[in-house]
Order: structure tokens, then C-alpha cells, then sequence
């Protein structure tokens, strides 16, 4: 069974019809990136599975999404559990204005956790995780300001993770980034598979043939192409994948 799958999945923006009929699914422990150019989908794509898209006027949607089999769109599917199991990092780190400690027990809080001890133990947990408790443990009380931004990226991925979820959308986690924290983060995803189920959408090709199992690629709101990302990079079957991956357009 997928973890995360669609069935002719349509979605419009009032008149604007930004996905055309999706059909894929992407299994458990795989990292699968989103290529293609700007604003052919990707991320609406992406945000479908955290019912991200729910928080904007006019979206309509047809068609199924499933996470572990279920349809995340029926009417009985309450949304804030959804994204317990589904976490989100975004393009740009976006730390809460409190201390390290307080940004990653954030999500345990509001989910009602009370015990002290759960909650500093799932903090330094997903602190460890995320490849960041070496340089932040000796000042969780600290402003998550201070961090650099990889390590406030970083520390947005332990949020995340945080709250245990089974799987993990990455949008564009690393283009704000400099090439060596790039290059933390993305060692991070390979590790990471291990316990959850990645999506991460990116413009740089180089990084989806790095830290991916399988690439799909989009243009105009349709799924062009999707299979293991050394084919899709080696031997694409459709012209504009071959043109989109070989820098003729995008």
C-alpha cells in the first residue's frame, strides 16, 4: 500500500484550473521529489496532502487524496489531527519568537501534553534527529533568533518532528540556504527516510538526484513523468522531461 497516494486529483483556484487529473502514489520510507518549473503545480501538489490549500479562498478540489489508505477529504477527517501525522517545513525558516526549546515543544503543547519529562525527552529526541542538539544544548533558553538560518531550518525540521508524524513535506527547505547548510539538510532528508515518508519540492536538480528515491516531474499543472529519479534523469521517455532536466527550458 502507498503512504501517500492520489487518484485523479483536480484542483482549481476559482476559474483557474492548477492540476490536471494526478494520479501517483509514493511509498513508505522513500524520499520522492517534486521538479519542474515555477508554477507548474508542485507545491499545490505538496500542500494537498496537509490540507494546506483549505486556508485559501476559492480552491476546489476533485478527485481523492489518501494518506495510509484513508481519504484525507471526507467530511468526518478532522484537519489538525491530519497534520499531526503529516508535518510541513516551508521554504523559508520560520521559527516562533520564543526559545529553542519552547519552538520545538510547541506542537506537544498544543496537542496537550503536559508531562515535563515527555516533553523535554521528545525535544532533545527530535533535536538529535534533526542534527542540531551538539550546537543548541547548552542553550535551549536561547532566542531561536540567534540561530543561523540553516540552523533555524533545522530546528523548524525538529518542530516537526516533534509531534511524531509518519510523514514529512519539504517545500523548497533549502533554497534560502547557503551551500553548507544545503548540504546538512540534505544529508539530514537521506537519514531521515529511514523512519518517514519524504516529499520535497525542489529547483535544483543536482539536490533531487542527490537525496531522492523518485522524481516526479510536473509542467502546467499535469504529472509529465514520474519513476526512480536515476531514470527520470538518465533516460526520461517524455521530450519535456528530457528538456526540462537538460536545462533546454524551466
Amino acid at each position: 500500500m502507498y503512504s501517500l497516494e492520489s487518484k485523479d486529483l483536480h484542483l482549481y483556484y476559482g476559474d483557474f484550473h492548477a492540476l490536471k487529473g494526478i494520479t501517483m502514489g509514493m511509498k513508505k520510507n522513500e524520499v520522492t521529489a517534486f521538479i519542474g518549473p515555477s508554477g507548474c503545480g508542485k507545491s499545490t501538489y505538496l500542500r494537498c496532502f496537509n490540507r494546506m490549500n483549505d486556508l485559501i479562498d476559492n480552491v476546489r478540489i476533485d478527485g481523492e487524496v489518501l494518506v495510509d489508505g484513508v481519504d484525507i477529504y471526507q467530511k468526518s477527517i478532522l484537519v489538525d489531527d491530519l497534520r499531526t501525522h503529516v508535518g510541513m517545513v516551508f521554504q523559508k525558516p520560520n521559527p516562533f519568537p520564543k526559545s529553542i526549546f519552547e519552538n520545538v515543544a510547541y506542537g506537544l503543547r498544543v496537542n496537550g501534553t503536559k508531562d515535563k519529562n515527555l516533553i523535554a525527552e521528545r525535544v532533545e529526541t527530535s533535536l538529535k534527529q534533526a542534527a542540531l542538539w551538539d550546537e543548541v544544548k547548552d542553550k535551549l533558553k536561547k532566542s531561536a533568533f540567534e540561530l543561523s538560518g540553516g540552523q533555524q531550518q533545522r530546528l523548524c525540521i525538529a518542530r516537526a518532528l516533534a509531534i511524531e508524524p509518519s510523514v514529512l513535506l519539504m517545500d523548497e527547505p533549502a533554497s534560502a540556504l547557503d551551500p553548507i547548510s544545503t548540504a546538512k539538510i540534505e544529508e539530514l532528508i537521506y537519514q531521515l527516510k529511514e523512519n518517514y515518508t519524504i516529499i520535497i519540492v525542489t529547483h535544483n536538480m543536482q539536490q533531487a538526484g542527490r537525496v531522492s528515491d523518485n522524481t516526479a516531474f510536473f509542467y502546467m499543472g499535469e504529472l509529465v513523468e514520474y519513476g526512480k529519479t536515476k531514470n527520470i534523469f538518465t533516460s526520461p521517455k517524455d521530450t519535456r522531461t528530457q528538456n526540462y532536466v537538460t536545462g533546454r527550458f524551466g
